[in-house]
């Protein structure tokens, strides 16, 4: 692996025009800050134009010499730690820009102090400095890039001063801030604090603590005591030596702590106690927080790979927020995604991501002693004794898996966190003393020793080329006579892609892994540039754009060409070029080579493009290539690519060709079914017909199950027969269903899926239903075992069967099964009860034509499977219809439990049937309806008609009074006849029963 890529990530060099030595600088917007040394009181200010241009905007005084200084972009103020008199002073400057506009009015108040409404215009154009005291000295300070609070480092204890927005009127805000929190930590000298978003880093000289200020829920109860309490201390793990204990001197001795990392939840064994104290006044908005201990590391002074160095120590803290790539309509917000902490010993770099997931993603090993390093969401830059060097980091890669769940799956690929770091450049300087980065800028200060400034005006190629406008700083200080402060702007995103595209084909033939490296390195380059908030308004946005889809495509070509054990990465990465398969294989496959090797990346591409639902169709030359491809690297695959959709125009000839030669090695059905189907396309019936007899039926649906293309693709997602299926439609029919119905039954194909493709099948329109659809769901309910989808085919054959019996439509194909078929091999279909046999028999002849249709229906409503009660509406039309709707109507009321409802039907109707349906339904506990509900209407009945009725007289003779006398006590029977009847009719009956029961 190549660890140095001399790339040009640094482009032209200004000089800033300080008219006084730089001590510290920090940067705005669009700003420069530069404060003086110690002989100096004074910041001067810069406004950074294009390509690193510098205008003094103009400069202000400060109290005394600036210790340490912060600019914040949410509220554009500057905060400094000044000295003055042995004391030092916590300062922000608020309104500073209205000094570029000739202002020189200056207001200083104390933080907190009321604003009053006379200095309300007053205010708009002087500066304004907020003087913030503490108990303790001020040591470091950081500001949130989220939203502009201020954190400050003390001796044994951090503060936290919340930015406040002070509406004055409607055309004037001030800011201010409010003391909100203290953080009390013993024995802890912080060196270096970062803070964003409510996450705390501080280093001290070998110490890294990583916390985050989580907001507690209270109840209201709580607020007002929490406003004044402090937090108790929590206490340091049992068994172990205390802080102070372990760093005590000895005379010949010092005794060092062993290093130590603890991640997560595992870090608050530090112990380094911390108490919460509120500071805020007590209001109904009150927040209370509590302390998450996100990571510990301890160093020692040996970790040095360089060995012993007294002077070991961290330097270089840094909280880096990575926000939501922005869309047009969430501009203006920015909503923070990951969050990524940076420090650093002289000679080691540590990257960590401590958003979602707290671990380390890179170590940065630096060839010398380092003096001071920035970190940015494409590159650490580190300066050392003689050196400013450029490495990748892996931010935009860790933010690319938070922000999107289908990274790393054949939809998206993202090259990994784990990547070796390497270094793009290391320019020679003279003496860089302070580094800090914004925007494409680089702000460097350099000072040479005096032995070092005859080497210096020498022309050499350690500086880069200067503009010819260049303004040279001032030369006059004897005790550091050669210092400059230099903006270098840093190249286009755009042109250092390009360099880093062209540089990787110098390892195309020669280190495959150096050629995937670097175009992975530009890959995360160009995404971590879309990712920035300023990316929708960058004027590179769609040169961008362009280049993501044009790294995406290398790397596909990288891991599709070459021998890598991460090939299956050419498919995503080929999707997200947006490439068509017909454009990849433009790129991959030579016209002029006949004896070509494919690797597997390519192949594992063209498997997954081929066997997916897709509208693109190759060519003809395209396909026939990909047949080749396939023939040579994985014959096997033959069978299932040629039913692609993709594959709709490859000569059948050669396809059928390749395949008699696979079968000789492999022989399936799968391929059998192929032949068969390109025989279709040749329109060679033989041939079609000799591969169709060479298995099965049964074996043949299985090999349809094994590749469901043969007879249905997606075509614009929808589900479209091929020209397999609508040939055996016309000559297999069974086939064609049994196959469907086993591809459904085998997760194939969905319920409306198989709707949808037996009407195109037929050329049926939406809301007509084939024949063929009918025999899928009559095959389906044999097999069915799910009981919601049981219930649907059941009312979909119903709704079936009553359309037609009402419509007098007849089906436009024979039907595959017939009543009895069914009966036979389902047990959703029953035998026709006895009594509905009779009532049909005397039905019109007109039934007749319906018969097929009409026994189905009264034969699902014969058994247990379907439910009556949902199934009633749609059995409404046929409630009226002669006889037929006769039988529906006693089924469902039988079917309910309605017996004397049905008798009321059949008595009224069709009397006939009467006994039999008794005989048959009011057995058990419906057997009461003989005495309580039959024998009472028929005697009703008989008596209206007298003789007129034989039916009913015969009913009521032959068989009801045996029942009831068989059934009843002589005195109930006695009082179940009619007071008007004939002893003659009625005493055979009461002799039966009185004989039964000297019998008992």
């Amino acid at each position: 692996m190549v660890q140095l890529y001399n790339l040009h990530p640094f482009g032209s060099q200004r000089v800033v025009p300080c008219k006084q030595e730089p001590a510290h600088f920090c940067c705005g917007r669009d700003v420069l800050f530069v404060a003086g040394t110690a002989a100096s009181c004074r910041v001067e200010v810069f406004a950074v134009r294009d390509e690193g241009r510098c205008d003094a905007l103009g400069s202000f005084a400060t109290l005394g010499p600036v210790l340490r200084m912060a600019h914040s972009q949410a509220g554009d103020y500057l905060v400094t730690i000044e000295e003055k008199s042995k004391a030092t002073f916590l300062r922000a400057y608020m309104n500073w820009r209205c000094m570029s506009a000739g202002s020189s009015r200056v207001c200083v108040r104390m933080v907190g102090h009321k604003v009053e409404e006379s200095y309300s215009e007053t205010l708009k154009e002087q500066m304004s400095i907020v003087e913030m005291p503490l108990s303790d000295p001020p040591l470091c300070v950081s500001c949130c890039p989220v939203n502009g609070d201020l954190l400050v480092g003390c001796r044994n204890k951090l503060v936290v001063f919340c930015l406040k927005y002070l509406v004055i009127n409607q055309s004037l805000t001030v800011l201010d801030f409010e003391r909100s929190l203290i953080l009390h930590i013993d024995n802890f000298i912080p060196a270096e604090v970062a803070f964003c978003a409510r996450h705390i880093a501080i280093i001290t000289e070998l110490d890294v603590l990583i916390l985050k200020l989580e907001l507690v829920q209270q109840s209201a109860d709580k607020k007002e005591q929490y406003a004044h309490e402090v937090g108790t201390l929590e206490k340091p793990v049992d068994g172990g030596p205390s802080t102070h204990a372990l760093q005590l001197e000895l005379d010949e001795f010092i005794i060092c702590q062993k290093p130590v990392e603890l991640l997560g939840e595992e870090s608050k064994l530090c112990e380094i106690p911390i108490t919460l104290e509120s500071t805020e006044l007590p209001t109904e908005d009150t927040k209370r927080f509590q302390v998450r201990y996100l990571l510990f590391r301890r160093f020692t002074p040996d970790q040095s790979p360089f060995g012993f160095c007294e002077e070991t120590k961290l330097h270089s803290v840094q909280l880096l927020p990575v926000y939501q790539t922005a869309h047009e309509e969430t501009e203006d917000k920015r909503e923070l995604l990951s969050l990524f902490c940076f420090f650093s010993l002289p000679h080691v770099g540590y990257l960590y991501s401590v958003g979602k997931l707290v671990e380390l993603i890179s170590t940065y090993q630096y060839s010398e002693k380092s003096e001071q390093a920035v970190l940015t969401p494409q590159f650490l830059h580190v300066i050392t004794s003689e050196n400013l060097q450029c490495f990748t980091v892996r931010c935009s890669a860790a933010a690319a898996r938070d922000e999107d769940p289908y990274i790393d799956t054949t939809m998206k690929a993202c090259p990994p966190v784990t990547l070796d770091v390497c270094t793009l450049r290391m320019q020679l300087f003279i003496g860089p003393r302070a580094i800090c980065h914004f925007k494409n800028h680089i702000i460097l200060l350099t000072k040479a020793d005096a032995e070092d400034i005859t080497e210096r005006r020498k022309p050499t190629r350690r500086m880069l080329s200067r503009k010819a406008d260049s303004i040279k700083s001032r030369r006059n200080s004897e005790s550091e006579p050669g210092w400059n402060l230099y903006i270098i702007n840093t190249v286009s995103t755009i042109q250092l892609y390009k360099e880093m595209v062209d540089y990787s084909r110098t390892y195309e033939n020669v280190k495959t892994e150096s050629c995937i490296h670097l175009l992975s390195e530009a890959h995360l380059l160009v995404r971590a540039a879309i990712i920035d908030p300023s990316f929708l308004k960058s004027d590179e946005k769609e040169e961008l754009l362009r280049a993501f889809r044009e790294s995406c495509a290398f790397l596909g070509d990288c891991y599709s060409r070459f021998d890598t054990k991460d090939y299956h990465l050419a498919l995503p990465y080929y999707r997200m070029s947006g490439l068509s398969m017909t454009e990849v294989l433009r790129r991959l496959i030579s016209e002029d080579d006949e004896i070509q090797t494919y690797e597997r990346g390519f192949i594992f591409y063209l498997t997954h493009s081929l066997n997916e639902d897709s509208n693109e169709e190759l060519s003809k030359e395209s396909a026939n290539k990909v047949l080749q491809v396939f023939y040579v690297a994985d014959p096997v695959q033959l069978p299932y690519i040629l039913c692609s959709p993709c594959m709709r125009n490859v000569c059948p000839l050669t396809a059928v060709k390749y395949l008699q030669k696979v079968e000789k090695i492999m022989p399936s059905v799968v391929l059998t079914l192929t032949k068969a189907f390109m025989a279709l396309k040749m329109r060679d019936l033989t041939m079609y017909e000799r591969e169709m007899d060479s298995y099965k039926e049964t074996i043949l649906t299985c090999g349809f199950i094994g590749q469901p293309k043969l007879l249905r693709q997606h075509k614009d997602g929808i589900v479209t027969p091929t020209e397999f299926a609508v040939h055996l439609k016309e000559i297999q029919p069974g086939l064609l269903v049994a196959a469907t119905v086993a591809l459904h039954e085998n997760g194939k194909i969905e319920l409306e899926e198989a709707d949808t493709f037996f009407k195109m099948l037929c050329s049926n329109s939406v809301s007509t239903i084939p024949q063929l659809l009918v025999d899928f769901w009559e095959a389906l309910l044999v097999v069915c075992s799910q009981e919601e989808i049981l219930q649907e085919l059941l009312l979909r054959v119903t709704s079936q069967y009553v359309w037609r019996i009402s419509k007098k439509q007849l089906p436009e194909t024979k039907p595959l099964k017939t009543t009895e078929d069914l009966i036979n091999s389902c047990n959703h279909f029953g035998l026709i009860f006895p009594w509905v046999t009779s009532i049909m028999s005397v039905g019109p002849p007109s039934d007749k034509d319906y018969h097929e249709d009409i026994s189905k229906l009264q034969s699902l409503l014969c058994s247990q499977s379907i439910n009556i009660a949902s199934t009633l509406p749609v059995l409404e039309p046929l409630t009226e219809a002669g006889n037929v709707g006769l039988t529906i109507h006693v089924l469902c009321s039988t079917r309910l439990g309605k017996y004397e409802e049905a008798i009321d039907q059949l008595l009224k109707r069709c009397p006939d049937a009467a006994i039999l349906y008794a005989q048959h339904e009011l057995k058990d506990d419906s057997r009461a309806v003989w005495w309580n509900k039959l024998l009472p209407e028929l005697c009703k009945r008989t008596r209206i008609t007298g003789s007129d009725c034989p039916v009913l007289i015969s009913s009521l003779k032959a068989e009801t009074l045996s029942v009831v006398a068989m059934e009843r006590e002589l005195r109930d029977f006695l009082n179940l006849l009619p007071e008007d009847g004939s002893a003659a009719f009625f005493l055979p009956h009461l002799l039966r029963c009185s004989q039964r029961k000297l019998l008992t």
